[in-house]
């Protein structure tokens, strides 16, 4: 890779030093940073577009000849597998070199993962896994998160779907605690506000045929079919509704506003779509445009997907950490668990008691001409489009 952050000031430093004799002595002490997700397999797109982010923010902070240390990515592949993730956390934090972690875009694997890091003392903070479990059902300080949890996003999404006049509902999730978790906040909230669920359909992550579920939902005949769980699983069900001439509404979740979800659809089929977030667009934040710039100048494969920027500032607030007090990992937590209003390009970021960022901003998407739009820009929103099915 030819760009700038790999041949910047910070290269220039390093070869001036090598050709110096005090070389040895002046040179930075090396630090092993861990970024855990799923590079591989239906969600590898938001698991290389995370891993991206992060060495983008180590690659900045080496090139910075004020950093006091220089910082090495140890990147693992948890494959979206609690299994997996387990083991590949174990290594991370049974390696004494490895200070923190960013941790995990799937909440069944950051779920399983919260006793390693708290058994081998290694402060994480998690990039985009949203299931409140993660924080909420322990209280173990090494866990932290930058993005927000399932449970604004889905009282957001009840409104939001309530007040564009839909009633009914079939809901179809996926049997891991992230879907699990997604049909009961969401049914709870849409109930709360008057929709009413007709039926509920827990369906395992491999699933390949939905068309008993699927048959009865279209005898029910929803307004809308609510889709938790990620994006393969999302395609096949969106592709089998159509199948079986389905005309509801699809209603997703954030496990599906990823490129990878409308490239693997019909663009008739993808059009529509509708999906909530937690956090606000990057572009429209005050750090996104550079973000988004410094992420093209470094020339990645991949771009930086739905959730790159939580994977960016999570980084940076790691190694702002050990700036602060050293590769102690102890000290790292302490530090990490005082945050308060500390600005990102994901917005501010405070820490509450468990290790949660507490932003409640949720955006809204809908898929126009291929590409997730916010609704507010949308021409869905102007009138322009309606949804299937509009009130």
């Amino acid at each position: 890779m030819t760009s700038i952050l790999r041949f910047g000031v910070g290269a220039l430093v390093a070869a001036a030093l090598a050709a110096s004799p005090l070389a040895a002595a002046s040179a930075k002490d090396t630090v092993k940073i861990a970024f855990i997700g799923p590079l591989s397999g239906g969600t590898a797109s938001i698991g290389v577009g995370g891993r991206n982010s992060a060495e983008l923010a180590v690659r900045l902070r080496n090139a910075d000849p004020k950093a006091k240390y220089a910082y090495e990515l140890f990147s693992q592949d948890d494959e979206c597998k609690p299994n997996v993730g387990v083991q590949v956390a174990t290594k991370a934090a049974a390696d004494r070199k490895v200070v923190g972690g960013i941790t995990h875009y799937c909440s069944a694997v950051a779920m399983s993962t919260v006793d390693v890091y708290h058994k081998f003392n290694l402060p994480v903070i998690v990039w985009g896994a949203v299931l409140p479990d993660i924080t909420y059902a322990n209280d173990y300080k090494e866990i932290h998160r930058v993005n927000g949890t399932m449970v604004n996003q889905n009282e957001v999404a009840a409104d939001f779907m309530t007040r564009a006049g839909y009633k009914t509902w079939v809901i179809l999730h996926d049997t891991t605690d992230y879907g699990k978790g997604h049909n009961a906040y969401f049914s709870k909230f849409v109930t709360e506000k008057g929709g009413k669920v007709l039926a509920t359909f827990g369906v395992t992550a491999d699933q390949q045929d939905f068309t008993a579920e699927l048959t009865k939902a279209k005898e029910l005949k929803p307004d809308v079919i609510y889709f938790g769980g990620l994006t393969p699983l999302g395609i096949r069900i969106r592709q089998q509704m159509d199948k079986l001439g389905i005309n509801a509404q699809f209603e997703g979740v954030s496990g599906i506003v990823s490129d990878a979800f409308i490239e693997g659809l019909d663009p008739k089929l993808a059009e529509g779509v509708l999906a909530f977030r937690e956090g606000a667009p990057v572009e429209k934040l005050p750090g996104g445009q550079y973000f988004l710039s410094e992420y093209e100048k470094a020339k990645f494969d991949q771009g930086p997907d739905a959730y790159g920027a939580f994977s960016f500032a999570a980084t940076n607030l790691l190694i702002d950490a050990i700036e602060a007090v050293g590769p102690d990992r102890k000290k790292v937590t302490a530090y990490l668990d005082d945050i308060k209003n500390r600005d990102s390009i994901v917005g501010p970021i405070t820490f509450d008691d468990h290790g949660q960022n507490t932003v409640a901003l949720i955006t809204k998407y809908v898929i126009q001409d291929g590409k997730w739009v916010l609704w507010e820009d949308s021409e869905y929103a102007a009138g322009k489009r309606k949804l299937a099915g509009a009130k």
